[in-house]
């Protein structure tokens, strides 16, 4: 297994000449880049046509990570090419967040042949519903098939994401790359927020629409605690996150983050479900924690790799960006310091995280810093 890192910026160029010798049907490209590549696409282009046998997957970001450093506005590649692992790439457009499952189970219908051990998959970030696109695509592949990937971004604008659909940025879809051999795996996903105020039931939701809390309007609610904030939303509910669980006496919490409001309807849409009737509170940061949370998620995705370099695919969160500010590289730096020497790590801040990582089956998280590392082990 060959591994090369790469970056772009505009006016600039690319870091290094693109390996295009390295093109085969057992290559993979991973590409994360600004929003604006969407519209002055060269770079991409340039990307497809040295790599036109290679299986290439990627999407838009909120920030761009190349090994420890984080950047607006670049584009950065993963190159690895494979000796004994087939790889089969996939896509299908999802109309709405109410077509989630389905375009889930569309993908995973093209990807189950022959038993993939990874597929990594990058989707709409908007208009959709992580938790019900995980669930169609994991109930369409073999059981024991490990799913990560993430909800692509449009830094904190949210109004409009692409992934590379045969190499260009495409809107409304979803791809996934499916990857079938002897490959070692590991997955990390950690968070780091504290919880704080009362925990409220959810009495009203649809999906991942949330209308009330406790029997009251749930925009109403959050903005009482946002207080000044409350004027920057959706923005600013990325620093506050909500903390959901089934029952109090539950241990497997998830986090989801806003996506929308709807002022009319006093709703709140979100990247995964909200189901009626779990127990729902709000979440702040702790700098230190936030940190030490990628640690752990790195420690965990590399727990299996013996001190072996592998790739390592970083995709952390908007809104820990946006909390972090000036200490965002401490996160990223924690994670490549846990993995073994000569380790590459590319990623990307996004709207929603896919991982199994403290998890019994796949699930979307969102706030945390989830980490895939692949490597190919030797014949």
């Amino acid at each position: 297994m060959h591994i090369e890192t790469f970056s772009h910026r505009p006016g600039q160029g690319w870091s290094a000449a693109l390996p295009a010798a390295r093109d085969s049907a057992r290559t993979l490209v991973v590409a994360f880049g600004a929003p604006a590549y969407a519209e002055a696409p060269q770079a991409l282009d340039e990307l497809a046509s040295a790599f036109p046998k290679s299986a290439i997957v990627g999407c838009s970001s909120a920030g761009e990570i190349h090994d420890h450093l984080v950047a607006d506005g670049t584009l950065v590649v993963a190159i690895a090419q494979f000796e004994r692992t087939d790889l089969a790439v996939a896509s299908t457009r999802i109309e709405s967040a109410a077509d989630s499952a389905a375009a889930g189970a569309r993908l995973g219908r093209k990807l189950a042949a022959p038993s993939p051990k990874l597929v990594l998959v990058f989707s709409e970030g908007l208009a959709v519903n992580g938790t019900d696109l995980v669930r169609g695509l994991s109930g369409a592949l073999p059981t024991g098939t490990i799913i990560a990937g993430g909800l692509a971004a449009d830094g904190d604008r949210f109004a409009r994401t692409w992934v590379l659909v045969d190499g260009k940025p495409a809107s409304g879809h979803v791809v996934a790359v499916a990857m079938a051999g002897p490959l070692e795996i590991g997955v990390g996903s950690r968070g780091g927020w504290d919880t704080f105020g009362p925990e409220r039931q959810v009495t009203r939701a649809t999906g991942n629409v949330l209308y009330e809390l406790d029997g009251k309007p749930a925009l109403a609610l959050y903005k009482d605690y946002l207080g000044d904030l409350a004027s920057g939303l959706p923005a600013t509910a990325l620093r506050f996150p909500l903390s959901i669980r089934e029952a109090r006496d539950s241990q497997g919490a998830v986090v989801r983050t806003i996506l929308s409001i709807d002022e009319k309807a006093q709703s709140m849409t979100f990247a995964g479900d909200v189901p009626t009737g779990w127990r729902a509170q709000l979440m702040r940061s702790n700098h230190d924690r936030l940190i030490a949370g990628a640690m752990r998620a790195a420690f965990e995705a590399t727990a299996a790799l013996n001190g072996k370099p592998a790739l390592a695919l970083a995709i952390s969160c908007v809104g820990r960006r946006l909390v972090l500010g000036a200490r965002t590289e401490e996160e990223t730096e924690a994670a490549l310091e846990a993995l073994p020497p000569g380790s590459h790590q590319i990623g990307f801040y996004a709207y929603g995280e896919i991982s199994p990582a403290g998890r019994a089956v796949c699930e979307l998280h969102n706030q945390t810093m989830t980490l895939t590392t692949v490597r190919e082990s030797i014949a």
